[in-house]
């Protein structure tokens, strides 16, 4: 299910480190519950757990929290192709819903589409798993910046 994206290559030796570690500082991320299980260059995923806490009155994982998860993934996915003094901030996305985020976990899966010194472009597929049955809920486009020399808050 994941593009074939072109081989990219990070440009910081310690970029997992470096990115789990600022996954690690989202406190909205550990509020929702989400977990970022791969991290390569130019791609990472986010899996998140379906909780009563983040989802609508339908029973589904509320739209918002599926744009936050596949905001995070892609930009993310950005970041591992940054220098090591490099942060990344959302200038922009476009997010898709698809169909319903009815899943006993949702899999966000961001990757880089062309990498730049400034401006990033990235995409991102959320799915819905239920049972094993991967359903495609939102397609994702969106623009990174790199902030170069801007470190992120400790804690």
């Amino acid at each position: 299910m994941r593009h074939e994206s072109p081989p990219f290559q990070p440009r910081d030796p310690d970029y997992a480190a470096r990115v789990r570690a600022s996954f690690a500082q989202q406190r909205a991320m550990a509020l929702i519950g989400a977990e970022l299980v791969a991290v390569e260059p130019g791609y990472t995923e986010i899996h998140l757990p379906h909780r009563a806490e983040v989802t609508q009155q339908h029973g589904y994982i509320h739209g918002g929290v599926v744009g936050m998860i596949a905001d995070s993934a892609a930009g993310y996915a950005a970041n591992t192709l940054t220098p090591a003094e490099t942060s990344v901030l959302t200038v922009e996305y476009k997010l898709n819903l698809v169909a319903p985020a009815d899943g006993q976990r949702l899999v966000a899966r961001g990757e880089v589409i062309k990498p730049g010194r400034t401006l990033l472009i990235t995409r991102a597929e959320v799915f819905a798993v239920r049972d094993e049955k991967w359903t495609l809920c939102a397609v994702m486009q969106q623009t990174i910046m790199a902030m170069h020399g801007k470190k992120e808050l400790a804690g």
